[in-house]
């Protein structure tokens, strides 16, 4: 019998002996040295090597599999209410202070991530805005989510445990709200009169089922939400954004719903060049915002240019549309291109939802009951998406120092959806990406810091003819103290590619330091840091609540330019969700499939087999839409939350008797394990060509800025990469096309 392809397992009895090591301690050290074919998938501690009466509830055993994890870590923490809030608020206590201390320190500095997560936050914030007023007949609209989105921004920004995390109102917020809505309204002890009333009582419920889940420790329970969850999620956030700009650009050939159809700009010649506008301008904005996303790797411009672009290229094109809008003849009657319809901030109609509370004594007791329904679905989807936001804006390879609140964040949560619902407003949660582009601006803003003291530091020491190991020494020193609670063993394993940069430019440690040039060689080596403080989410808040002042500037935008980023939201969101790069592959011919090869590739391409591939992808596709339907159901649509609930007992007990257990810890792993591409055919480049220049020519010279570096190992939902290499270039042996299936264990 042939040799198998698929990944050797070990014995119950091989995992005894070995000692455990991480999932991304695995792949470095395995992908590093040998061959994805040689990878061996070490079993789960629990499930495999320790028998269940040895098991102890309460303790915490070093696993990665997210079904024990469940069970071990959390069934001790149930019978022990306010412990986890209680040891979030003794860890985060004592870094208040330097929170706004290094904040402050910063100085002006601090405002370029500021004005960053600021545009990021605030664009679709009106975006949902605007649906909330189509959809809900004005009762909601952009004046709404931008002052929940300042609200709880400021209360979390001053009093959440984790202040890297940016929360807004978010699309599943928009969506629960619509159907809460469509219910009142046709119902005739409530009515549109009552919608905010009851919406209110919704929100109760919701707070006091946080405060529930944070009191009893529920957030040890989020290892279980693992990453077929979570993508379907955004696939499915991707899918209604997709329907919504569908649904605004064939509004926009239609006269809207309650104008006069005698009104001239509401003809049909005029009704028509105004979807014809509309298509123009939604479609400019798709094109030009994509463009300027990936503005870091462009040919053109100087670094600067091209950062400003990537950063602030969205918001640019929708000032640059919004212009173009008012270019259109003066024989166009007012009113085409239509435009946001949100009143401003001072009319009657923005500020009825602010007393609400007053007429939530007239809803009937029923429905107060009743609400309890939307509030178990609304609570289950914050706890969901605020603890997943949280994750993503502290993710390890950020290295953060300070320690994470997750239990207490969630009761945060409990009191902002409180206050949010007794004045009638959307309340907000954690978001994605804006959370981790948060953490990434802020890493750039500490390598940029830390960077120039250290190149200071080495030119001294350079001017002052210093050996290598004494300039070496001067920059660890530097690096020391400016590191918040440094370790020196993490800070001599972290600066060792440096030391070795530095040590071995002259080929001898004693040299002096003639070949190492810090401004061109430092950046490649230099560990990510965060600048964690709280200022800037503050800053951000305080600016979104500045939006409020000028509505009549922001209602200028045209509603087909909102639309066109609606479908940028969609297409941003996808590259990064290996749902959506397993079903491109699934479209790839079996003799192309050497070309996923050649570039950066999620490492299950090498170690599932193809045909275990496409049945799991195919499964979430099937799974996906199932999804979709549930939201076209009348009334009952607002269940569709029970769905992604439901998929965690599929993932625990369903699939792995569908598939091998090696090949579900592939394709629903916990970290993004990216591998380099092996090219195969180098066209007319010779090594001579291929140099990149060490001595004293600037022309030449690569020209890197520390956010391309960071953009380049980070995903568009925010993700940071594990980055591997293939030890085997012999593609005929890799795991996209195998001629033979892995046998059960």
């Amino acid at each position: 019998m042939k040799e198998r392809m698929g990944p050797k397992i070990q014995s119950r009895e091989e995992t005894k002996a070995e000692p455990y090591k991480s999932r991304s301690e695995r792949g470095s050290e395995s992908l590093g040295s040998v061959s994805l074919r040689e990878r061996r998938v070490v079993a789960c501690v629990a499930c495999s090597s320790l028998p269940q009466k040895n098991r102890r509830p309460g303790q915490v055993y070093p696993i990665d599999c997210f079904h024990c994890a469940g069970k071990v870590t959390v069934m001790g923490r149930w019978c022990s209410p306010f412990k986890g809030v209680i040891e979030d608020v003794k860890g985060r206590l004592p870094c208040y202070k330097e929170d706004w201390v290094a904040g402050f320190r910063s100085g002006y500095r601090i405002l370029a991530p500021t004005t960053y997560i600021f545009f990021a936050s605030a664009l679709p914030v009106i975006a949902f805005g605007e649906q909330l007023s189509r959809e809900t007949d004005g009762k909601l609209s952009a004046v709404q989510t931008l002052a929940s989105t300042a609200l709880c921004g400021i209360m979390h920004s001053i009093l959440g445990g984790q202040p890297l995390m940016i929360v807004g109102v978010a699309e599943p917020t928009v969506i629960m709200y619509i159907y809460l809505y469509n219910f009142a309204r046709q119902r005739k002890d409530l009515g549109e009169g009552l919608y905010l009333a009851w919406a209110g009582w919704v929100c109760i419920w919701t707070a006091l089922l946080l405060f529930l889940l944070a009191i009893f420790n529920a957030s040890g329970i989020i290892s279980r939400f693992t990453r077929i969850t979570g993508e379907l999620f955004g696939m499915m956030i991707t899918i209604l954004f997709i329907q919504e700009a569908i649904k605004g650009l064939v509004v926009e050939f239609r006269i809207p719903k309650g104008e006069d159809a005698s009104m001239e700009r509401y003809q049909f010649q005029w009704t028509y060049a105004n979807g014809l506008l509309g298509i123009i301008f939604s479609f400019g904005l798709l094109y030009t915002a994509l463009r300027s996303r990936s503005a870091r790797s462009w040919k053109y411009g100087t670094g600067w240019f091209r950062s400003f672009i990537a950063d602030y290229g969205v918001p640019l094109m929708v000032l640059v549309w919004t212009a173009l809008s008012y270019s259109v003849p003066r024989e166009v009657p007012q009113g085409v291109p239509r435009r946001l319809a949100s009143p401003v901030t001072w009319d009657k109609r923005a500020v009825t939802n602010w007393t609400v509370i007053k007429d939530m004594a007239m809803v009937p007791p029923l429905y107060i009951l009743v609400a309890l329904v939307p509030a178990i679905m609304i609570a289950g989807l914050y706890f969901f998406d605020h603890s997943v936001s949280a994750q993503m804006a502290q993710q390890k390879e950020f290295n953060l120092k300070n320690p994470a609140a997750y239990h207490y964040d969630i009761l945060m949560l409990g009191f902002m959806v409180l206050i949010c619902g007794l004045v009638g407003l959307p309340p907000s949660n954690g978001v994605i990406p804006q959370s981790p582009m948060h953490t990434k601006s802020l890493a750039v803003l500490k390598r940029q810091l830390i960077r120039r003291k250290m190149v200071e530091s080495a030119k001294e020491g350079i001017k002052l003819k210093a050996s290598n190991s004494e300039i070496y020494g001067k920059m660890q020193e530097v690096f020391i103290q400016m590191d918040s609670n440094p370790e020196n063993a993490v800070v001599t394993k972290e600066l060792k590619n440096l030391k070795e940069a530095v040590l071995g430019s002259c080929g001898n440690n004693g040299a002096k330091g003639g070949g190492f040039d810090p401004e061109k060689h430092i950046d490649a080596h230099l560990p990510v840091r965060v600048n964690e403080q709280r200022v800037s989410n503050l800053g951000q808040s305080l600016l979104v609540a500045g939006c409020l002042g000028i509505m009549s500037i922001i209602k200028m935008i045209p509603t087909s330019v909102l639309w066109g980023y609606f479908a940028y939201m969609a297409i941003d969101s996808l590259p990064g969700n290996q749902f959506w790069e397993r079903l491109l592959m699934l479209f790839i011919t079996p003799k192309r499939r050497f070309k996923v090869l050649q570039t950066g590739h999620a490492s299950f391409v090498e170690s599932v087999p193809f045909k275990y591939i496409a049945y799991f992808t195919l499964f979430q596709l099937v799974y996906l839409m199932a999804c979709f339907g549930i939201t076209w159901i009348p009334v009952a649509g607002i269940l569709f939350p029970v769905a992604f609930f439901l998929l965690i007992v599929i993932r625990i007990y369903i699939l792995p008797k569908l598939f091998y257990r090696h090949h579900l810890m592939e394709l629903d792993a916990a970290e993004y394990e990216e591998i380099a591409g092996a090219a195969m055919f180098e066209k007319n480049l010779s090594i001579r060509e291929l140099e990149i220049p060490q001595g004293g020519e600037e022309e030449g010279c690569m020209e890197v800025c520390d956010a391309e570096i960071l953009d380049e190992i980070t995903t568009h939902r925010g993700e940071i990469k594990v980055r591997n290499f293939s030890g085997d270039l012999d593609m005929k042996h890799f795991q996209v096309h195998p001629s033979e299936e892995t046998n059960h264990e």
